[in-house]
């Protein structure tokens, strides 16, 4: 399956505890269904201290799953992703304004 959601686009959470927080992926796992979102479903972690590093609680941005992003669109809405072939390119579009996501 084509990918709808990659790596530095802006989605807006649909469900869960960070439900309605917007972030830019970070990272996609296509084979688990997930994505790391900048500043949404954080965790802390605790790092033992080392010679280049202070340890202590490190907040950090745990996955979270595709089913639940929506792509934000130009005018700041969520959007689903669509295909279309303009020429001979495959290219992704948002349904809600028919625009072309990345040219």
């Amino acid at each position: 399956m084509a990918a709808k959601l990659r790596k530095g686009d802006t989605v807006l959470v649909l469900a869960g505890k960070d439900k309605g927080a917007q972030g830019t992926i970070i990272s996609v796992d296509p084979k688990a269904g997930k994505a790391v979102v900048e500043g949404v479903n954080m965790a802390v972690r605790h790092t033992r201290q080392s010679q280049t590093t202070q340890g202590g609680r490190v907040p950090k941005a745990m996955p979270i799953q595709l089913s639940n992003l929506a792509l934000i669109d130009k005018d700041g809405k969520a959007t689903r992703v669509g295909f279309r072939m303009e020429g001979d390119k495959k290219v992704r579009f948002a349904k809600t304004t028919g625009d072309v996501i990345d040219a």
